[in-house]
């Protein structure tokens, strides 16, 4: 199974696994290889069931592959509910299945110290917002710790084998495991520190002053971060959105982001024959990403009657023989355990099933790659107020022009301030760097010069078609700020 399911040779990427190590699952030994998850090394060896729902007692596999949902939930050394698509995989490893108990791990299985650290500006992800904040507030001469929850910085760059588009200044020409590669250099050079397998679990800032609680894991122990800071990025990102469909629970259900992260991040194969759900920029790229690493794509469908993503993407697709069919929906998808084929059906106007245009098809791999909703537990705890704005995706936080939330200190940039892509990321993140170290008297110069030239390379890219709604949902987001802060004056 390992030799069908691993991915030996790729037209781009290079897979430094390390050794290979042996860990249990229900008392069998299970082979994987240092630098990979527990999902990785599980799929690899053709484990496609992680436990059970606690209700209806329905098979469960993983989904997004980086820590957001509950479905790749296990016992990992006696301690339950471990998000096995984030946590490294260890030799001697004991992972179990969760069933409907959910036990409680023994206190003997816990090892914790607690340290406390000061930070003038903490930022929370490692994604392209989050690196690139870090980058500027530190090269401007500020402290800054960047933390993640994820075992590999880089966020959705490491996954990402294109070329991306844009200006130079935001890498383009480059493909996005590279750009996190440069990313991560540049912080080093100017002395920006981070912490990966570092989870933000609470903000507890009081009077002006900001402090959150993260967890850290070192090794088999933990340590609680008490981060007291002077100012705080959230670039948390975004969480898949999923759709309802019988048998959508079914393992070979995944997030599309989830299966850039098992293929191109740990070389492992998702599946044989795939089926895509949605014809937007994710869906499209991972069409030649999936062909890339050996998966048959028997279609992709798209409920609308145009492509929503760009047409490059589109036509490069269609040239690798992949059918794009529109006005389709997925109806159903078929399997015990596991997923073992779909129906797929025409859809009217309205978005209605036209009964008697059913199609079968011989699939193990389902893609779900219908848009995405802004990551916004973390601000939301914080109490920073917020908005319905449609254009950005939902509900998100509120700020202004330098990307300041409503209290004072916290600051957004990424998807979680609203729905982009990695290009606006980038800038988010350099004006929110720069206003930290404005606003604190670190080269202000320098740093009004930076938002000003951000600020017009961000205006240059939201001039496409593409981004216009951006564009108009930001400009409600910071009217909003603008009421909020003269109804407190």
């Amino acid at each position: 199974m390992e030799k069908a399911q691993r991915i030996w040779r790729h037209p781009i990427l290079d897979f430094k696994r390390g050794r290979k190590i042996n860990f249990q699952l229900k008392g069998k030994r299970i082979e994987g290889y240092e630098n990979e998850s527990i999902a990785a090394a599980l799929v690899a060896s053709g484990v496609k069931v992680f436990g059970k729902s606690k209700r209806f007692n329905h098979p469960r596999g993983w989904f997004c592959g980086i820590g957001k949902c509950s479905s790749c939930l296990m016992r990992v050394n006696g301690i339950p509910s471990g998000r096995t698509c984030i946590i490294p995989v260890r030799g001697g490893m004991k992972v179990e299945l969760q069933g409907r108990e959910g036990a409680l791990p023994d206190e003997s299985n816990i090892k914790a110290e607690r340290k406390e650290e000061y930070v003038q500006v903490l930022v929370i992800g490692s994604g392209p917002a989050g690196l690139e904040a870090g980058i500027t507030s530190r090269k401007l001469g500020l402290g800054t710790l960047i933390i993640d929850e994820n075992p590999i910085s880089g966020g959705q760059l490491i996954k990402q084998t294109h070329k991306f588009f844009g200006s130079k200044k935001e890498y383009a020409g480059l493909r996005g495991f590279e750009i996190a590669k440069i990313m991560l250099a540049e912080l080093k050079k100017y002395g920006g520190r981070y912490l990966t397998e570092t989870s933000a679990i609470g903000y507890y800032g009081k009077d002006g002053k900001h402090k959150f609680l993260a967890v850290q894991k070192l090794g088999d122990s933990y340590r609680l971060l008490e981060i007291n800071a002077d100012n705080i990025v959230i670039t948390s990102g975004a969480n898949e959105n999923y759709l309802s469909f019988p048998g959508n629970y079914l393992p070979g259900v995944y997030g599309a982001g989830g299966v850039q992260t098992l293929m191109n991040v740990y070389g492992v194969k998702p599946g044989s024959k795939a089926l895509i759900v949605g014809a937007g920029n994710v869906g499209l790229i991972i069409g030649y990403q999936l062909l890339q690493a050996g998966v048959e794509v028997k279609a992709l469908i798209e409920a609308m009657p145009y492509v929503g993503g760009y047409l490059v993407h589109a036509s490069k697709i269609a040239r690798l023989g992949i059918p794009i069919l529109l006005r389709h929906t997925i109806k159903e998808v078929k399997g015990k355990e596991c997923v073992n084929g779909a129906t797929i059906i025409e859809v009217d106007e309205n978005k209605h099933p036209i009964e008697g245009t059913e199609k079968e098809l011989d699939i193990d791999l389902v893609l779900i790659a219908i848009g995405l909703s802004a990551s916004t537990k973390i601000p939301f705890q914080a109490e920073c107020e917020k908005m319905f704005v449609q254009e950005l995706g939902g509900w998100i936080p509120i700020y202004n022009e330098n990307m300041e939330t409503t209290i004072d200190g916290v600051y957004l940039a990424g998807d979680v301030s609203g729905i982009a892509e990695a290009s606006t990321a980038m800038l988010e993140g350099r004006i929110a760097g720069a206003a930290i170290a404005e606003k604190e008297g670190y080269n202000p110069e320098q740093a009004r010069r930076i938002k000003k030239d951000s600020f017009s390379e961000l205006c240059k890219l939201r001039e496409s078609s593409s981004l216009k709604a951006v564009a108009e949902g930001k400009r409600k987001c910071q009217q909003k700020w603008n009421e909020v802060k003269n109804y407190e004056k």
